[in-house]
């Protein structure tokens, strides 16, 4: 029997990756052993227990990123996660470990490194954490999401992806995605979303030329996050909500998105084959805007920055595509060499070569 240790979390954008990894190793052998190493703080506390795997914990110890206390005292900690991860993977017995990135990926690279457990990694970003520029230096396969990632041996395999948007068909659910959001299915409709907490900057731009959208003769499906205080104006063919839990079912009523553009978010768009407009969060180091860039270059997205998303510019820029029926066709046809849906087979690919590498 095979055990896996798949460390990782923090953000969804590390665990949900790893659960859909986990979910297709426990469905193709349930009979292995799926451990999940995180920490007690991130969100992989609450949703791996809950999909029904085991968690085994290691301290959270953050690089320092200036000369303070916690970077006088983290050589020691750092240390002690070390020593955590190498008495797991003793324990446990530990055949291979599947880093994600995240504070608990760290630690766990450097004890497999010393027990002589091979290391697979898989970046997420078009930029690179730390955790796993370091893992990447001596794992034994390195995949990336984005082309031109820049990590040492990689491949590019992209996202593994939740088990419903791999198998959303929209066609099929147009109609069912059209009652649910009390929308009609043969209108062209335009799906903006922000994320789980919204992006206010979408929320003021589209508050300000939703009228625009429907004069075009389509119509708007607008998450603006739960702690948006954008009013619905109440009328036929603009849906307002603060939270949609079903957004397989927006994907297959969109045939244009804008959003913003983190990696799973970039992923799974492009996966589907739906043209986009990102508008990257400006704060942070880029990578928002670098996770964009693959599908940009395909021809399958465009690119507008924060600071310049205003209601003139989704009049400028946005209602015309509504209205180029060839462009969009275009960029959904450019979408299949900048998508995958087979991430999460690649990825558990490169766990069998990691095992098999070691004899």
């Amino acid at each position: 029997m095979t055990t896996y240790l798949l460390a990782g979390g923090g953000t969804a954008g590390h665990v949900n990756p790893l659960l859909a990894v986990a979910d297709a190793l426990r469905a193709r052998n349930p009979d292995a052993e799926i451990l999940v190493l995180g920490t007690r703080e991130g969100l992989e506390a609450r949703l791996v227990p809950e999909r029904g795997y085991e968690l085994l914990f290691v301290d959270k110890v953050p690089f320092p990123r200036r000369p303070d206390r916690a970077a006088a005292t983290f050589p020691a900690r750092f240390r002690r996660a070390v020593a955590q991860v190498r008495a797991h993977l003793r324990e446990r017995a530990v055949d291979v470990v599947v880093g994600f990135g995240g504070y608990a990926s760290a630690p766990a690279y450097i004890a497999a490194r010393r027990a002589r457990v091979p290391v697979v990694v898989h970046e997420a970003n078009a930029k690179p954490g730390m955790a796993n520029a370091l893992g990447a230096r001596r794992a034994a396969q390195v995949g990336v999401a984005f082309a031109g990632t820049r990590l040492k041996g990689s491949q590019v395999v992209g996202m593994p992806l939740r088990r419903e948007i791999v198998d959303l068909e929209p066609g099929t659910l147009r109609a069912a995605a059209a009652e649910h959001f009390g929308l009609d299915a043969g209108t062209p409709t335009l799906l903006v979303f922000g994320g789980s907490l919204g992006a206010q900057r979408l929320n003021e731009a589209f508050g300000g030329a939703w009228r625009d959208i429907l004069a075009a003769g389509w119509q708007l499906l607008h998450v603006t996050g739960e702690r948006s205080d954008l009013p619905d104006p109440g009328v036929a063919g603009y849906a307002v909500l603060r939270y949609v839990d079903r957004m397989d079912l927006a994907f297959a009523l969109a045939d244009l998105i804008v959003s913003r553009a983190g990696a799973a978010t970039v992923s799974e768009i492009s996966a589907l084959g739906i043209p986009a407009v990102y508008v990257p969060y400006a704060v942070g180091n880029g990578e928002q805007a670098l996770n964009a860039a693959s599908a940009i270059r395909a021809g399958a997205a465009i690119l507008i920055p924060d600071a310049a998303f205003t209601a003139d510019r989704v009049r400028a820029e946005v209602v015309p595509l509504l209205n180029d029926a060839e462009r969009r066709i275009s960029m959904r046809q450019a979408a299949a060499s900048a998508g995958t849906r087979n991430g999460t087979e690649n990825v558990v690919a490169m766990i069998d070569a990691a095992l098999a590498s070691r004899g």
